[in-house]
């Protein structure tokens, strides 16, 4: 892939907000002064860049760990083919966007059930990874294809089903949202234990290579018996993320950590002096 971290990295999730209306050399300055490691690109209408900005990210992302977002417009199991195209679509977009900077990986929420059993959904998602991976290798795009743990039972996406796909594609990791598995649970995943169950897994399942090249979520989050309501300040949410960085130096996990919290830079921070401090 095109970069292989040897350490955990903590990212914002776009751009830092003290950027407000800047631009990427703005962004990547603020990220400087914040001892922060990079940041995911969130392209969450679109797949939308200037090649003035795809190259200042290029010329510029040698010390930065760069992840991308795909669009929030993404079901590879809608009921409309051409949804599902356009689904397919955005994902190759999303990827070649992130080859053409230099990125580690990109990320998205692959699937919706739509009322469909857990594994005729299964197939359908692989059908459509299937789809997407033939053009990737074709293409010779670069960067890790992620689909990621989802915040509601409705999503597609729980921590098994990302594990299990992984093992099918050579260029498919997980990324992990711990406040998603966190709030689709209702609550659980939230202590050490549960949390290194999760890396356990994926160590096991994927090998020890997975969690050296780990890309993760986290945030406070609010939810209810159905699942993820909103982001939330880490500070004002039950959010136990000191466990979850102790569980991600014991397991020697290695890559990007991005933070998605409301207050992205600062919660960043947080996270990356706690973790240093460990």
């Amino acid at each position: 892939m095109n970069k292989k971290t040897d350490k955990l990295n903590f990212l914002t999730a776009g751009m830092p907000l003290a950027t407000g209306k800047g631009s990427y050399p703005e962004a990547f300055s603020i990220l400087d002064d914040l001892n922060l490691d990079g940041m995911e690109m969130e392209f969450v209408h679109g797949v939308r860049i200037t090649d003035k900005s795809k190259d200042f990210i290029k010329n510029n992302s040698e010390n930065k760990v760069i992840t991308a977002h795909g669009p929030f417009y993404i079901n590879l199991n809608s009921k409309e083919e051409e949804k599902i195209d356009a689904s397919v679509q955005r994902i190759l977009d999303t990827a070649q966007v992130a080859n053409d900077v230099g990125a580690y990986s990109i990320t998205y929420h692959a699937a919706f059930y739509m009322g469909k059993d857990k594994e005729t959904v299964y197939e359908q998602v692989k059908t459509q990874t299937k789809r997407i991976m033939d053009v990737i290798e074709k293409e010779k795009i670069n960067v890790w294809i992620r689909p990621e743990t989802t915040g509601k039972p409705t999503q597609w996406g729980d921590f098994e089903e990302i594990i299990r796909l992984s093992k099918e594609f050579e260029q498919v990791l997980p990324c992990i949202d711990f406040s998603h598995i966190h709030a689709r649970t209702a609550g659980k995943y939230n202590t050490y234990d549960e949390f290194a169950h999760i890396l356990d897994r994926i160590g096991k399942e994927l090998g020890t290579f997975a969690l050296e090249n780990f890309h993760a979520h986290l945030a406070g989050i609010e939810y209810t018996a159905k699942g993820e309501r909103q982001h939330l300040i880490l500070e004002e949410s039950d959010m136990n993320y000191k466990d979850l960085l102790k569980a991600l130096k014991d397991f020697g996990v290695k890559g990007a950590l991005v933070c998605e919290s409301p207050n992205i830079e600062g919660d960043a921070q947080i996270l990356k002096e706690y973790y240093s401090s460990l």
